[in-house]
């Protein structure tokens, strides 16, 4: 559990200072550059500190003019305060309803024009996402999402939600296929225990909706560029 202590500690050490220095600066200026710039510092600092090593791979540079859809695999909590800081400029992600109506958290969330998503499996509330999450790329945001739509328990990858494929033929925002393992074991599902040890990413090419004819062949060259960056035990359905 020292390794949960060291990065909860510090993430509330340095957050809480930042979000009462940032978070009247971003509203007075209506500009969140700063304060996000501070939350991917915390990020990395907490993670460096309680021995969570990132190791990224890009497979090819990204064109900095254009805005993307990031798609990743889901295999730990940890996940997100991985990915964020590896992306480039600034990115918004989908995130359940509930966790925008945490104090002080759920508000940044908010003033970062993160997409709220509820699962009560109405038309409605997808398109509702849909087209926030459009928005938020005509504002030169990108826009990341954990494809399986929730974390893995076993791992292995997950059925895809089409919510995601939805936006990328709507907008024609070039889709770049994310894996990444090695969380999984530091942080399981259901556990607040977090072991040291190392995180892989990979970015993979980005892909292009409109070298696709259907959203269904996207989505499976999406998974086929997650499952290439994974280990072979992750690849298959379960």
């Amino acid at each position: 559990m020292f390794a949960a202590f060291v990065l909860f500690a510090t993430w509330i050490a340095l957050g809480i200072p930042a979000a009462i220095a940032g978070i009247p600066w971003t509203v007075l200026t209506r500009d969140i550059t700063r304060l996000y710039g501070w939350a991917m510092t915390i990020l990395r600092t907490g993670l460096r500190l309680s021995g969570i090593r990132v190791q990224p791979e890009w497979r090819v540079p990204l064109e900095p003019l254009h805005t993307y859809i990031f798609l990743s695999n889901h295999v730990s909590n940890l996940d997100p305060p991985v990915l964020f800081p590896l992306l480039p400029g600034r990115a918004a992600a989908f995130v359940k309803r509930s966790l925008m109506k945490i104090p002080v958290l759920g508000y940044g969330m908010r003033l970062g024009n993160f997409i709220p998503v509820d699962r009560d499996g109405r038309l409605e509330s997808a398109v509702e996402s849909v087209e926030a999450a459009a928005r938020v790329l005509a504002s030169r945001v990108h826009v990341l999402s954990f494809v399986e739509g929730t974390r893995s328990r076993t791992g292995r990858l997950q059925p895809f939600k089409k919510g995601p494929f939805f936006l990328a033929m709507s907008t024609g925002a070039p889709v770049v296929p994310v894996s990444i393992h090695g969380t999984e074991a530091m942080m399981r599902k259901g556990s607040l225990k977090i072991f040291p040890g190392a995180a892989h990413v990979t970015f993979h090419a980005p892909l292009y909706p409109r070298d696709y004819a259907r959203r269904e062949d996207l989505m499976q060259a999406v998974r086929e560029a997650i499952a290439s960056g994974l280990p072979e035990w992750m690849r298959a359905s379960g």
